[in-house]
């Protein structure tokens, strides 16, 4: 089973994917938000760099999808490159950080390679306001996303809930990140284990990987 976990900066997709990865033994894939060394730069100036960062994301992400994602059966992946694409690219595009030449260049990267694919076998997205993703955001105390703007991150939540709204193809568990704590509240948590296996997920279960 190929699991993704979809959501805004702050929304607590690398923590879910780590508590799913242990408890149902999914090999997890993280985004490599450490490594992309536009990203700084790309939070004090996003039109300079807007290109730049997002190209990066599309070659790891792709990169992770075909020699980890597609190799294996199971996975749990911490933001997928479909979203990159039609939330992240395309917030860029429409708020004039990325130039028509350059939208029209990450397009067709992006689409020449997205039929090779693997698509999730359920996607969980996280949603959360604008005032929740803040706070966590501060929590975790990475200096260069202090700059963040709020409506950055509001335009980023209004093309999620398109985004998500539009997927006919796969199945959708969308989770009230308002509302649970799954960090710090177990009950929080086992109602999260509770509709992932009513969905056919089991924890435990051992398998070899291909």
């Amino acid at each position: 089973m190929y699991i993704a976990i979809a959501g805004n900066i702050g929304s607590g997709k690398s923590t879910l994917t780590g508590l799913l990865a242990e408890r149902y033994r999914l090999h997890p894939v993280y985004e490599a938000v450490e490594e992309n060394p536009y990203l700084a730069d790309f939070y004090q100036d996003m039109k300079s760099w807007a290109f730049h960062s997002q190209v990066f994301f599309l070659a790891k992400r792709l990169d992770q999808h075909l020699s980890e994602i597609n190799r294996r059966a199971r996975i749990v992946q911490d933001r997928t490159v479909f979203e990159d694409a039609h939330v992240f690219a395309r917030n860029l595009y429409q708020a004039g950080y990325f130039s028509e030449r350059d939208w029209n260049t990450y397009s067709a990267l992006f689409e020449g390679v997205a039929r090779a694919l693997r698509r999730p076998d359920l996607l969980i997205y996280i949603h959360a306001g604008v005032a929740t993703l803040k706070a966590r955001i501060a929590r975790r105390g990475r200096a260069y996303e202090r700059s963040i703007p709020e409506n950055y991150l509001a335009a980023l939540n209004q093309l999620y809930e398109e985004w998500v709204g539009g997927i006919k193809d796969v199945p959708v568990l969308t989770l009230p990140g308002d509302e649970l704590d799954f960090v710090e509240n177990p009950e929080d948590r086992s109602w999260i284990y509770q509709q992932l296996e009513v969905r056919g997920l089991q924890p435990f279960d051992l398998f070899e990987e291909p």
